[in-house]
């Protein structure tokens, strides 16, 4: 049993004793106080509320045989008086066996309701699975026939069939990453060659698309604890993604600066923005409105920088460009 548990229990039997001996040694000239009698339903309610229908049954068990007393002896006052604490026991009955039943209920519900968004989102991987495998596999089935009949340019065939299966492993890698939990392997690294190596090697693309790819860094080296290769393949998803949403002769700027005891990655864009539904699905794994992809790259990039201990943040908009924050702590070692 866990200790919470274990000091809720303690705590429900202490107060149950206290309200008792008030009850019984205190006021033992006197018949027993209402208010001090309605303090019975704080434990019956506590039982019912944390151990469900059966925490509520003992609970009325243990409540009722501590005011088995008030029925007899000096409290006796009559018949009305006994009928009083009978009544009284029937309604705590029934109040601690009907909030122990909804309680009961309502965990059900919930597990149930957990169950089915579960198997809902596994059909959702599976269904974003299947699908971002489907079209590669169909031109790798469709160019191999018309190799086998004879038809077709064989090295062009095999081009597209070798880009096709390269697409899949792309999709199958991305698909171990995010599902392997992320184990860093931290060291001491300088943050600020980190973000220039990513910068540096998004530049072919960026020029390929004819986009400005600028940066502005520290003067000074920036040491902490973290994954360099992880980093650097998160931030390498972030500007190609800029990169990618950007029109030709705009601009992508990665700033690394200090922000008091943290370090602030701003990666920002001109591009196209996002609508509020994108922003607010960024991060959930296959949601992608890109017509290439598997939307896994914001779900992992998340995971890598949430395993550093980090936070990521986005500002965007529609037509007016986007902002991605990183904030990565300077004094907390990442885990892993």
């Amino acid at each position: 049993m866990p200790p919470y548990n274990r000091l809720l229990i303690f705590f429900i039997v202490v107060f149950t004793l206290l309200v008792t001996f008030f009850h019984l040694w205190v006021f033992k000239d006197d018949p027993p106080h209402i208010v001090l009698e309605e303090l019975y339903y704080i434990p019956l309610f506590l039982g019912a509320w944390f151990f469900g229908l059966k925490g509520a049954v003992i609970t009325f068990m243990f409540v009722s045989l501590l005011y088995l007393p008030y029925l007899f002896g000096r409290w006796a006052i009559g018949f009305l008086g006994m009928a009083d604490r009978i009544l009284h026991l029937l309604f705590t009955g029934a109040f601690t066996f009907l909030v122990g039943f909804l309680i009961e209920r309502d965990k059900k519900i919930r597990k149930q309701l957990e169950k089915d968004r579960y198997l809902s989102g596994l059909g959702q991987t599976a269904a974003a699975i299947v699908h971002d495998l489907k079209n590669p596999l169909i031109t790798i089935l469709g160019f191999a026939r018309r190799l086998q009949k004879g038809k077709g340019d064989p090295e062009d065939g095999l081009q597209t069939i070798i880009g096709s299966a390269s697409k899949m492993e792309e999709i199958v890698n991305d698909v171990l990453n995010f599902a392997r939990p992320t184990l860093l392997t931290a060291k001491e690294e300088d943050l600020k060659g980190v973000v220039e190596q990513a910068v540096s090697l998004c530049q072919t693309r960026a020029g390929e698309a004819k986009i400005t790819l600028s940066h502005e860094l520290p003067a000074e080296s920036v040491v902490i604890s973290v994954d360099g290769l992880r980093l650097q393949r998160a931030l390498i998803n972030l500007i190609t993604n800029a990169i990618e949403a950007s029109r030709e002769g705009q601009e992508v700027h990665v700033t690394l600066k200090p922000d008091n005891q943290k370090m602030l990655i701003l990666v920002k864009d001109q591009g196209a923005g996002m609508d509020q539904e994108t922003l607010e699905n960024v991060f959930i794994p296959f949601f992608s409105k890109k017509t290439q992809g598997t939307g896994l790259g914001m779900a992992i990039t998340k995971k890598v920088i949430d395993a550093h201990q980090g936070k990521i943040i986005l500002h965007s908009r529609p037509n007016g460009g986007t902002e991605v924050r990183i904030e990565l702590p300077l004094s907390r070692k990442p885990s892993g």
